[in-house]
C-alpha cells in the first residue's frame, strides 16, 4: 500500500499538504510528472453538468489515485464538443524495467475487441448485407454446428442435438441473448462443473429473453458473417475501421510492427504478466490497440452520431432491458431493479444508460493484468477512455470518470468496479 494516509491526506490536509502527499505517492508508484506524455492538452475540460475541472487538477488527481491504488499504467483520453481534449499516459509500461507508459504504447485490449466488432456489424446492415433479426442459420445450407473453425474446440458441434440454436439472431449475439455462457472454459454461475478443456458450449436459457454476457456469442457472429461476406473479420475491421481511420496499431491479429512499443499488464502486486501474442481472430477479445488508436475509433463515433449516421444509430439502440445484480457471477442470476434509474440496456457490442444530459454507451474490458472502461454520451459530445495494465486499475475508475467528465451514471457496482478505499476492497 502507499505510504499516504488514504482519504486523510486528502481531506484532512490543506493543499499545500495534498500536494506534498501526492509527490510522495507518485513517487511511491513510479508515476512522476515526466512519465506523463501531453497530447492536444487543453487547460480546462467540460464536464457533463456544466462544471469544469482544470487539465492540471487532473492530472494530480490520477497521479494520486494511481499511488493509492498501486495502478501499475494508466492512459486516458477525454472528450469534448466531440474531439480528444485530453490525452495522457502514467505511470509504467514495463514496472520491473521501470519503463515509462506512453500514449503510442500498445494494450491488449480485451473486450474493446466486441465494440469495433459491433460497429462493423453495424455497417454491414446499414449496407443491406446483414439483418439483426434473422436467425443466423437462415444465412448457411448446413448447421451451425458444422461451422468450421481453426481450432476444434472452438467449434460449434456442442450445439448438435439442442434446436434452439435455430433460433438465434445477430442481435441476440451482440446484445448477449443467446444463453450462451462467457467462454466454455470459464466457470460459470449458470453450470460451474462445467469448463476447462472439457467444458462444453450450451444454451442454459430460450435465446432472446434474458441477457447473460457472452464471447462465445459474439464469436459465432464472427464466423456466420464471415462465411456470408467471404471475407475475414480482419480485413472486415481494417475496411471499415482501422484504415480509413489511420489506427496503425491496432489490429485483430499480431504484426510485427508492435513488438517494440507494446506494455505488459501486471498483477495486484505489480508483477508483470506474460505478453499473449494472438494468432487467432476473435471478436470477442483479440485486438491490441493504442490510447492515440482506440481514441480516434471513440471520436469518429461521436462524430458519426453527430452526423445522423444510420449504423452508428443502430448501434446504440436499445434491445434489451438488463435487471440483474451483477454483471458477471452469482449476482448475474438474480435479480434486480437497482439499476432502473439508467435505464441499464445494451445496444450492438455496447451497454447502454440513460442519464439527465442524453445515453451514455459503454464498453469495458478486461483480462489478467488489463483493465478498461471507456464510455461516450453521444448527445453531449463528451466521453472518457481508460486503459490500464493492472489488475487494480478498476478500483479507481469510479472517481475517475466522476473527476474527469462527472459521469456518476455507470454502473460501478453492478461492473464490479469497488473502489480501492472500500472496506469490501481491502
Amino acid at each position: 500500500m502507499s505510504t499516504c494516509t488514504r482519504f486523510n491526506c486528502f481531506q484532512s490536509f490543506t493543499a499545500f499538504f495534498l500536494f506534498l502527499s501526492l509527490i510522495s505517492c507518485q513517487k511511491k508508484s513510479g508515476i512522476e510528472g515526466k512519465s506523463a506524455v501531453a497530447v492536444d492538452q487543453v487547460s480546462v475540460i467540460n464536464r457533463l453538468d456544466g462544471s469544469q475541472i482544470d487539465s492540471a487538477e487532473l492530472s494530480q488527481r490520477i497521479a494520486f489515485l494511481m499511488g493509492e491504488a498501486e495502478v501499475t499504467g494508466l492512459a486516458i483520453a477525454v472528450f469534448n464538443e466531440g474531439k480528444v481534449a485530453y490525452q495522457r499516459a502514467f505511470g509504467y509500461a514495463n514496472f520491473e524495467e521501470k519503463e515509462r507508459l506512453r500514449v503510442d504504447h500498445g494494450f491488449y485490449a480485451a473486450s474493446f475487441s466486441k465494440a469495433v466488432f459491433g460497429y462493423v456489424v453495424a455497417r454491414l446492415v446499414d449496407e443491406g448485407q446483414l439483418d439483426l433479426d434473422q436467425p443466423l442459420q437462415d444465412y448457411l445450407d448446413y448447421p451451425l454446428y458444422e461451422i468450421k473453425t481453426d481450432r476444434e474446440w472452438r467449434g460449434f458441434q456442442d450445439l448438435k442435438g439442442d434446436d434452439r440454436y435455430q433460433r438465434i439472431t445477430l442481435r441476440m449475439c451482440l446484445s448477449h441473448r443467446t444463453g450462451f455462457q462467457n467462454w466454455r472454459w470459464i466457470p460459470s454461475p449458470m453450470d460451474p462443473e462445467n469448463y476447462g478443456e472439457k467444458g462444453q458450449l450450451k444454451i442454459y436459457f430460450e435465446p432472446g429473453t434474458s441477457y447473460f454476457y457472452s464471447g462465445e456469442g459474439l464469436y459465432l457472429a464472427q464466423r456466420v458473417i464471415e462465411e456470408v461476406t467471404g471475407q475475414g473479420l480482419e480485413e472486415l475491421a481494417q475496411s471499415y475501421v482501422f484504415q480509413p481511420l489511420n489506427m496503425n496499431y491496432t489490429s485483430y491479429l499480431w504484426h510485427e510492427r508492435f513488438d517494440d512499443r507494446f506494455c505488459l499488464g501486471h498483477t495486484a502486486d505489480q508483477k508483470t504478466v506474460d505478453k499473449d501474442f494472438p494468432d487467432q481472430v476473435i471478436s470477442a477479445g483479440s485486438m491490441e490497440t493504442t490510447l492515440i488508436d482506440y481514441s480516434r475509433f471513440m471520436a469518429h463515433v461521436l462524430q458519426s452520431y453527430t452526423d445522423s449516421s444510420a449504423a452508428v444509430k443502430e448501434m446504440f439502440r436499445p434491445n434489451f432491458a438488463i435487471r440483474t445484480e451483477a454483471q458477471f457471477g452469482l449476482g448475474a442470476l438474480r435479480s434486480s431493479d437497482e439499476n432502473d434509474d439508467i435505464a441499464l440496456n445494451y445496444g450492438l457490442g455496447w451497454g447502454l444508460l440513460q442519464t439527465p444530459y442524453g445515453f451514455g454507451a459503454f464498453k469495458e474490458g478486461h483480462d489478467a493484468g488489463f483493465q478498461h472502461y471507456s464510455i461516450l454520451f453521444p448527445e453531449s459530445q463528451m466521453g472518457v477512455l481508460i486503459l490500464t495494465n493492472s489488475d487494480n486499475g478498476e478500483s479507481i475508475f469510479k472517481a475517475l470518470l466522476e473527476h474527469s467528465i462527472a459521469d456518476r451514471y455507470t454502473p460501478w457496482k453492478w461492473q464490479n468496479y469497488i473502489p480501492y478505499d472500500q472496506p469490501s476492497n481491502q
